[in-house]
């Protein structure tokens, strides 16, 4: 294999053969390749595109490139789920033990926050002595024992991945839909998985900000898991507004607690829980319809199960055997917590979920670099959605701040994100597509 006659093919618009996509991914995995060869190859790949078949072969070669897991031992259907990423998007820590209740073994492999959106990791990092690296004895046994686990990419794990990543964060290239395809899907290959569901946000506060560039996204990722033997389907969710009503990490966990034990019924975090609970009870052959589908999500909530499953998995993962219980033992709380008030009445017309999240990070809640030290306290809290009616000097959210100062700032940034109306706005669908 010559690195540099497959860059040139690809250059020029070829069409690469399995051999020798598998050639390069293994050369960049072992170490063989200059940073040089690989930054040619992503912009290559940037500007000429991969066919379905090229993006499948690049995804099975990257999940190869280092461990696979093997479930074999577990009587049940493996599954998983994948957000693109928004803001107030904890869909995952809810989502996963009311699968598990239902049957399903969940090895859900997460991300921290990647630019303004929040991580799955940061928020269960808040909680004392979760472990979210734990080996691999100790990540198949919770699963098995417990039904999911919740963790994030060890480095066997695709490797050839992380390798390409970083090269691409540095060249301009991450936003090239072949790379982001096999990116996200090698990992979720090398989990083992039998069935997948996609979350793809769409909107000011997604990183897909048009629905053509999100139909395009899940589109090849579902034809890319499909065609890669993983049974997949992708969801298309609005993302023009925090989904849960809070955005940080503490208080993200506190909305997860208040979920599970039935308190946000009605919301729009509580639509797309159950409609991707569904998918994959559904995908997994567990549920027939819809309609039973998430009547089996909706008695795992009501009953306790996936409450009780997501504090057995806290305490297996290094946590608190009473977090659900005794929360305010165990989350920190922010010392300046000040509710902002509106500066009129009227509706909530629209909001910049984008600058909610910035605003979380300019509070100390997210990362500028990556050695930044995150204050899992701070975010906002109490939310209302588009469409609630306030009267003036109403609270539109509560800010959970390091010091008085930084309150104010961020109090002030989140009465600019939102715009209140006299006329009553349209509602769009939270979900509205999918493939």
């Amino acid at each position: 294999m010559i690195p540099q006659e497959i860059i040139r093919r690809k250059r020029d618009g070829g069409t690469l053969s399995a051999d020798d996509i598998r050639a390069f991914i293994s050369a960049l995995a072992a170490g063989d390749l200059s940073e040089g060869q690989i930054g040619a190859f992503a912009m290559a790949v940037w500007f000429k595109g991969m066919s379905r078949d090229e993006v499948i072969a690049l995804t099975q070669a990257m999940a190869a490139s280092g461990d696979t897991l093997n479930w074999s031992d577990i009587d049940r259907p493996i599954a998983d789920k994948h957000s693109t990423g928004g803001v107030g998007d904890n869909v995952s820590l809810m989502l996963a033990p009311i699968a598990a209740a239902c049957g399903l073994a969940v090895p859900m492999i997460s991300g921290r926050g990647l630019g303004h959106t929040g991580g799955t990791l940061d928020k269960l990092e808040s909680i004392p002595g979760y472990n979210i690296t734990p080996d691999a004895s100790l990540f198949r046994r919770t699963v098995r024992e417990v039904g999911c686990a919740i963790i994030g990419q060890t480095s066997a794990l695709a490797p050839a991945d992380g390798k390409l990543y970083a090269i691409r964060d540095v060249t301009a290239t991450v936003d090239s839909i072949p790379l982001i395809t096999a990116s996200i899907l090698s990992k979720k290959l090398a989990a083992g998985l039998q069935t997948l569901v996609l979350d793809v946000k769409v909107g000011n506060g997604a990183f897909m900000m048009e629905p053509e560039d999100a139909r395009v996204l899940a589109r090849s990722l579902v034809e890319v898991s499909n065609g890669a033997g993983v049974k997949t389907s992708a969801l298309i969710t609005d993302m023009n507004q925090p989904l849960a009503d809070a955005a940080g990490n503490a208080v993200e966990i506190r909305n997860c607690l208040d979920f599970l034990a039935g308190r946000k019924k009605g919301t729009r975090l509580e639509t797309v829980v159950l409609a991707f609970a569904g998918e994959m009870l559904m995908a997994s052959g567990l549920a027939e319809t819809p309609d039973s589908a998430t009547a089996k999500a909706l008695d795992a909530l009501s009953s306790g199960a996936a409450a009780e499953i997501f504090g057995r998995m806290v305490h297996a993962l290094g946590g608190p055997s009473d977090l659900l219980e005794r929360p305010d033992a165990y989350l920190q709380t922010a010392p300046c917590v000040v509710p902002v008030a509106a500066d009129q009445s009227g509706w909530l017309h629209s909001c910049d979920a984008r600058q909610i999240g910035m605003t979380v990070i300019d509070l100390g809640g997210g990362r500028r670099h990556p050695q930044d030290k995150i204050d899992s306290r701070v975010g906002f809290s109490e939310l209302p959605p588009i469409g609630t009616y306030v009267e003036k000097g109403a609270p539109i959210g509560f800010v959970h701040a390091a010091t008085r100062d930084a309150a104010a700032a961020a109090a002030a940034a989140l009465r600019n994100t939102y715009r209140i109306s006299d006329s009553e706005p349209a509602l769009a669908a939270v979900i509205s597509q999918r493939l």
